[in-house]
């Protein structure tokens, strides 16, 4: 399985780490090549946040308090999420909060649940240059490559996402 990880945002950070990791767990060979905001999964502090902007699906959820007040959804329109200030460290919480209660691994977690898996990861060397990052910055163990090496990983697979 080859996989297009392009986003760094909290919500959009599981689904790369969740499906490798599966992927693996069946004995399947698997790598996935972070490029663009993809590349702050790669930080050795990932620094993700939920970004509500652009996201009008986001259901909220309260992680806290009754249950009768946790079942409630709290359908928040972008403009109002957008316009309050610190928003998104709030949603962010509040995700991680409700990811902790439902017993769900934290990015970090899935992250080297996928190292120790041997999920092959890589680096867009062309992004890295482009955002003025350090390899320093990164965790250990990545190859940096550019598209003309994925490509061919890409098209040898049976499974093929972009993220």
């Amino acid at each position: 399985m080859a996989l297009i990880a392009t986003k760094g945002t909290l919500d959009w950070a599981y689904p790369p780490f969740i499906l490798a990791s599966t992927a693996a767990a069946l004995g399947w060979d698997t790598h996935i090549f972070f490029t663009f905001y993809g590349l702050l999964l790669l930080k050795k502090e990932i620094p993700s946040e939920v970004s509500p902007l652009g996201n009008p699906a986001m259901p909220m959820k309260m992680p806290f308090g009754p249950k009768w007040f946790q079942n409630i959804t709290w359908p928040m329109p972008n403009l109002i999420m957008a316009g309050i200030p610190g928003f998104e460290k709030v949603a962010t919480s509040l995700m991680k909060k409700t990811f902790k209660n439902k017993g769900v691994a934290t990015v970090e977690e899935l992250r080297e649940l996928c190292i120790e898996a041997e999920v092959k990861m890589s680096a867009c060397q062309m992004t890295v240059d482009v955002f003025g990052f350090d390899s320093s910055e990164f965790i250990d163990g990545l190859d940096y490559v550019g598209a003309t090496y994925f490509m061919p990983v890409a098209r040898e697979s049976d499974v093929c996402l972009f993220i």
